[in-house]
């Protein structure tokens, strides 16, 4: 048993993750090409090595011929049978080889060849490692700034985070630990090239997976997300169990779950909207914070008109259209945001929709416009057991010096309020009107 040897092949396959099996094919290949350099060639040349005790036989093919022409492939009888009188013409007889008797260069080369294998192999395996890492997340130590660049080590390899994958403002300190996303792996003949980033929308997925168990688990799905990094990030979920609250689920108790992607993202806003197959819902829902007035969608073309009110139309587009780019993203629709004085003014909305949204009723005052009037309320005859919580701006009260007729109103600024209700008796009609 070849001790040293199968030793050294058992520490470089604990140390390199390199196999004793890709290790022995090395050394006979090195073997054959120090037989190469020591014969001119090898084409006849034999290695033998025990896979288990790591002993090895070197040995070379000849055939048995009368009149011996080449000396490396042939042998003469006479010379057969003197090592076994049982050898015939035409016999293969296999003549050891020592590896010793090689010379320098050739045991030079030969060592050479097995430590390329094995920088080769080192080099595969790292490969073969952060490949499958493709596409997720990895924990990476900062060592240096080169340039505009981070050279950040993520174990085995190295990683260079270039300036386009830098979110803008972000400072790393050696030694620093950050959360990276890999976006490619490439084998060179340097070895892996990975490709890091920090702004990669699919680095904020991959964290509430890690982050939140129910994603993780299927149960909460991500369908759509959108990200401006460092600045602000939109996601859509999706339950697939009607007991479970995405939205929930995603921000956990406090804030907590949701707080802990913030810290990593260093201060990165995040909206997290539910999901829906409806296009003129989920558009709604990206617009959060901002509430919409309607939403006409077209599937086709995948271009929606969105009405907002006139005090909501810079948080529904946002500072310098964030909002509503995010939302066009996060939706794949082509959104048009517009006030409700802008659709009227487009023919969009009514030109009285203004003051049906008021509650104000027709001359006729045949029927109420919103939901809560009864029909005639707006006659301005009411009974005093009429319920005070209607919601009604006109009001039927007694007359006494002293006391209010309405909330918010005394007897002194009745007449500035309402003048025109004064029927001349002992009642006065008060109807409530804007400052």
């Amino acid at each position: 048993m070849n001790t040293e040897l199968l030793e050294a092949l058992n520490i470089l396959e604990k140390e390199k993750e390199i196999s004793k099996e890709t290790l022995m094919d090395a050394i006979e290949n090195s073997l054959l090409n120090a037989c190469k350099n020591h014969f001119g060639k090898a084409d006849n040349i034999r290695v033998i090595m025990d896979r288990t005790t790591c002993d090895y036989r070197l040995f070379a093919e000849k055939t048995v011929v009368e009149d011996v022409e080449d000396k490396l492939e042939e042998i003469s009888l006479e010379d057969a049978r003197a090592i076994d009188g049982k050898y015939e013409l035409g016999d293969i007889v296999q003549i050891p080889i020592e590896s010793k008797s090689f010379g320098r260069i050739a045991t030079q080369n030969a060592k050479n060849l097995i430590l390329q294998k094995i920088r080769e192999e080192e080099r595969k395996v790292v490969y073969d490692q952060y490949f499958e890492k493709e596409k997720d997340i990895v924990t990476g130590i900062v060592q240096r700034y080169i340039g505009r660049n981070v050279s950040i080590n993520l174990g085995k390899a190295d990683a260079m985070l270039t300036e386009n994958e830098q979110v803008k403002g972000e400072v790393f300190k050696p030694t620093e630990r950050v959360k990276l996303y890999i976006v490619e792996v490439k084998n060179t003949t340097k070895g892996p090239k990975i490709l890091v980033s920090r702004t990669h929308p699919e680095l904020v997925k991959r964290l509430f997976e890690a982050e939140v168990t129910e994603v993780k688990d299927g149960v909460v799905e991500i369908k759509s997300i959108a990200r401006e990094a460092g600045s602000r990030t939109k996601i859509a979920v999706w339950s697939n169990d009607p007991d479970v609250d995405p939205v929930g689920a995603c921000v956990g108790m406090n804030g907590s779950r949701v707080n802990a992607i913030v810290n990593e993202l260093r201060g990165e806003k995040i909206d997290i909207i539910n999901w829906s197959d409806n296009p003129a819902i989920l558009i709604e829902n990206a617009l959060s914070p901002a509430k919409v007035i309607s939403v006409m969608a077209d599937p086709d073309d995948k271009t929606a008109g969105v009405i907002v009110p006139d005090y909501q139309l810079s948080l529904a587009i946002g500072k310098e259209g964030q909002n509503a780019r995010l939302a066009a993203r996060l939706t794949g629709y082509k959104i048009d945001i517009k006030s409700e004085t802008q659709a009227i003014e487009s023919g969009d909305l009514p030109e009285n929709y203004l003051e049906l949204s008021e509650g104000v009723y027709e001359e006729e005052y045949e029927e109420p416009y919103e939901e809560g009037y009864p029909e005639g309320s707006a006659e301005g005859e009411y009974e005093e057991e009429y319920p005070e919580d209607t919601g009604q701006d006109t009001f039927k009260e007694e007359y006494e010096e002293g006391e209010p007729i309405a909330d918010g109103y005394d007897v002194e600024g009745a007449e500035e309020f309402a003048q025109d209700g004064y029927d001349g008796e002992d009642e006065i009609i008060f109807q409530e009107v804007e400052d």
